[in-house]
């Protein structure tokens, strides 16, 4: 199964993933390629494969993103088809860490193969506090960031679930109970 779990930013998505990954053992992180500067904390490989931009044009070029994105007009995002293709041919479980257009095009392709999970904050002004205490992101990319929250919430209902944000540890739980419950299906499918 795949799970694809996204939100607008300032939610918590990437911190809610980190954690489940920690409870399942079977599930792999898929990294996204991206043409952003790599942050402080970030691990070229671990968080992202970051590429310079005219390495990213020419994947896209050669048809090798299963599903990419520009967002804010400069930075590009994408999901490399030959990391996906490796997971599913080794029947590999796989959580994606994604922006909301970024899983809605992964349901497309997919289909019957994968969940989306939806993180929504309690508000916009909980979104606007968390990017700013991040620091990672200056007073106008905060700001872009801010002009996506409607259109990405307006997504909401092309999510599998939604899950509110309001109290990490609650949302972590949920999250987790989403992924077993498929795991666990798919195991009693694989045995009948």
């Amino acid at each position: 199964m795949l799970f694809a779990v996204a939100a607008p930013s300032g939610t918590g998505k990437t911190s809610i993933v980190k954690e489940v990954l920690k409870k399942h053992s079977d599930l792999v992180f898929s990294v996204s390629a991206s043409t952003r500067k790599k942050r402080n904390d970030e691990t070229d490989g671990k968080d992202y494969y970051f590429i310079e931009k005219k390495d990213f044009l020419e994947k896209i070029e050669q048809g090798e993103f299963i599903e990419f994105e520009c967002v804010f007009g400069r930075d590009y995002y994408g999901t490399l088809k030959s990391v996906i293709n490796k997971y599913i041919g080794s029947n590999i479980n796989v959580i994606f860490d994604l922006d909301v257009n970024g899983a809605i095009s992964l349901k497309n392709v997919f289909k019957d193969f994968i969940v989306l999970i939806f993180i929504k904050p309690p508000d916009k002004q909980a979104v606007i506090k968390r990017l700013k205490n991040r620091g990672t992101e200056n007073e106008s990319q905060i700001a872009e960031r801010l002009e996506r929250f409607d259109l990405e919430m307006s997504k909401i209902n092309e999510f599998d679930y939604v899950v509110i944000n309001d109290n990490l540890l609650v949302a972590i739980e949920k999250v987790n109970g989403i992924i077993t419950k498929f795991k666990n299906k798919l195991n009693k499918n694989n045995k009948e």
